[in-house]
């Protein structure tokens, strides 16, 4: 459990060190959609930051269960192959999905 709220934080700080961090919300009906990573909606990042990082928090905390079976990293590799310097940030996604295997 803490190694994986220590990688979520880690995910947080490479996401704001690589300019992918937002201040303002989205939307309701963004944050709302039925599509696997609101890719009709959000970016990846806004995804990150605003879905998957928050409710990762609130399992681990508020639950202190790991959830598991989930592999999101292939969904990042594809969208960010054109983007070499977040290599790191892809990095971190597979340690959390190897931990959550």
């Amino acid at each position: 459990m803490t190694k994986l709220s220590d990688l979520l934080r880690k995910l947080s700080i490479q996401l704001q060190e690589n300019g992918l961090w937002e201040s303002k919300e989205p939307t309701e009906e963004q944050l709302n959609s039925p599509e696997p990573f609101s890719l009709d909606r959000l970016s990846p990042e806004q995804w990150l930051q605003w879905i998957f990082i928050p409710k990762m928090q609130v399992l681990t905390e508020e639950k202190g269960q790991i959830p598991n079976g989930f592999s999101i990293a292939p969904y990042f590799e594809e969208c960010w192959k054109e983007l070499p310097n977040l290599s790191d940030v892809i990095a971190t996604i597979k340690e959390i999905d190897k931990l959550c295997q």
